[in-house]
């Protein structure tokens, strides 16, 4: 196979993982079960992460648990998603995935806030944005 063939399987085997993850994130988010035809592409992306765990520096000098895989493909650079959302299926993160209330957004993003109700996927992004449009149509409306 040819490279642009190879870069080809890669990407549509990625646009599948990412439509497998959104139906699980929304599943999450909205509190119901997670499908089965949603872990599917997770999945099948994880038996492309044949390797093992190592131990290896971290930016700080620390250390942490790193994966050397034992060939190099381009669907291996997905397996990392695929490992973080199958860990997203077995905690299911307590009920704190939430989707951004931008509805120009859909980012979805984990609320580790101590009350758990945060609402925007970045406060100075979208909810300031949000903000910013309800304070000025509010403006508008004075007299």
């Amino acid at each position: 196979m040819e490279s642009p063939q190879i870069a080809e399987a890669a990407f549509r085997i990625s646009k599948k993982l990412q439509q497998g993850i959104c139906q699980l994130l929304e599943a999450i988010a909205e509190g119901r079960a997670v499908a089965a035809e949603a872990v599917i592409p997770i999945n099948d992306v994880l038996r492309f992460s044949e390797g093992h765990d190592h131990l290896e520096r971290d930016e700080r000098g620390g250390w942490r648990m790193g994966f050397r895989v034992r060939e190099q493909r381009l669907e291996w650079l997905l397996a990392g998603m695929a490992r973080s959302a199958a860990e997203l299926v077995l905690n299911e993160s307590k009920g704190r995935i939430r989707r951004c209330a931008n509805p120009a957004c859909g980012l979805y993003f984990r609320d580790v806030s101590k009350s758990g109700t945060r609402r925007w996927c970045e406060m100075s992004v979208c909810g300031n944005r949000r903000k910013v449009a309800a304070f000025a149509k509010r403006r508008q409306a004075w007299p």
